[in-house]
């Protein structure tokens, strides 16, 4: 009945059923363990009428045209540059640190003294992660990297990774630069927004077609069997090819050990008010146990509500338990070793392929991966 079976209904699982079934006229089965599609994206309007994203906030944004164009396809959108703040010492500042933030934090003199170094020395428009900044000698730029640092990067990093900046990968600390601009945007990509109607609907858009079969709230082994000899569904061997993008070591049911993730719980609060912080968003990152508070009206456009509903973030280490989500996988050599060993188990499965997150146990952000996706498709 089926040319491809794909595991897993997010961004990566998706595209690629959407293009397998559009463009290679392919029967795909998309087998989904959750009870809805859009995997992390997945957004709802919530019992006050506020449209909420359930698994925390997701910003499109992109440069890629033929990925913006491609997600078009099934979504108008709501574009605006993203901004994000962080609470420091009672006030709001810009993040990533920038010159609008150096001038907040640094008196009129100095500030300007060390914007032109600042200038001098990594050039107008660039992005220095914050690791490398610490490594410059020049007691005026190593004042900027101390504060940032211990302001902005320190207390943030402890709590989101449960580990020193020290012991996390350069990709990981890479993406918190000191940007030598006045932009306030978070994202410096051409397209920034979320799709105008939520991101399930363009999700229910991408896989309405005649040719994708979505069956949700069914584990994959509950219908397959992953042996030496192929895959098994239903007890029929199937020789088409299988996408996976769930976790590795789920798959082999953790046999070398559970691969690390960090986990988040999500704390709702709904307020009888027109606004609670202003912003979209607003990082703590000096005080508190949570990481950051939403408020999602900012971050949808939405204007037909009378209250307000805002979502507070707490990290904590994945373990498996029921309800958590493995969201953000620990990038070491260690790690990395290991996901190798689960990686290889699947070397003997013919057309068996390893898209997203989970699967490829790295980060990616939402374009990234629907290039991917796009591409994986294309190559079949």
């Amino acid at each position: 009945m089926y040319d491809c079976i794909i595991i897993g209904a997010g961004i990566a699982g998706a595209v690629a059923a959407r293009k397998l079934a559009e463009e290679k006229g392919k029967k795909v089965l998309v087998l989904e363990r959750r009870d809805h599609i859009g995997g992390n994206c997945y957004d709802e309007v919530d019992g006050y009428g506020v449209l909420i994203h359930n698994y925390g906030p997701h910003i499109f944004h992109t440069g890629m045209e033929e990925v913006f164009a491609y997600l078009s396809r099934f979504t108008d959108w709501y574009l605006f540059g993203h901004e994000v703040v962080a609470k420091v010492d009672g006030r709001l500042i810009p993040i990533p640190f920038n010159l609008n933030t150096l001038h907040m934090v640094f008196e009129k003199e100095k500030a300007e003294r060390l914007e032109c170094k600042l200038i001098e020395t990594y050039g107008e428009g660039s992005r220095v992660p914050i690791m490398k900044l610490r490594e410059n000698e020049d007691a005026d730029i190593r004042e900027i990297a101390d504060y940032v640092y211990e302001n902005v990067f320190l207390r943030y990093t402890m709590k989101q990774w449960g580990q020193m900046p020290e012991e996390i990968s350069p990709e990981v600390t890479g993406r918190v630069p000191v940007l030598i601009s006045y932009d306030n945007r978070y994202f410096q990509d051409k397209y920034q927004g979320v799709p105008k109607d939520g991101f399930t609907p363009m999700f229910e858009r991408m896989l309405a077609h005649e040719n994708v079969t979505v069956r949700s709230g069914v584990d994959c082994k509950e219908v397959l069997t992953f042996s030496g000899e192929g895959i098994m569904l239903d007890g029929e061997p199937f020789s088409g090819d299988v996408i996976y993008t769930g976790a590795l070591d789920e798959l082999f049911d953790c046999k070398f050990g559970r691969l690390p993730y960090r986990s988040l719980r999500f704390d709702f609060e709904h307020y009888n008010q027109d606004s609670y912080q202003g912003h979209s968003v607003v990082n703590y990152t000096v005080s508190e146990d949570f990481t950051r508070i939403t408020e999602f009206k900012f971050l949808t456009g939405q204007q037909d509500t009378d209250g307000t509903t805002i979502v507070k973030e707490y990290p904590f280490a994945y373990t498996g338990a029921e309800g958590e989500i493995p969201y953000y996988a620990i990038l070491n050599e260690e790690n990395q070793a290991l996901y190798e060993k689960y990686r290889a188990l699947t070397d003997g499965m013919k057309r068996f392929h390893l898209l997203g997150r989970l699967a490829e146990y790295k980060y990616y952000n939402i374009d990234a991966m629907t290039k991917k996706a796009m591409e994986l498709a294309d190559s079949l």
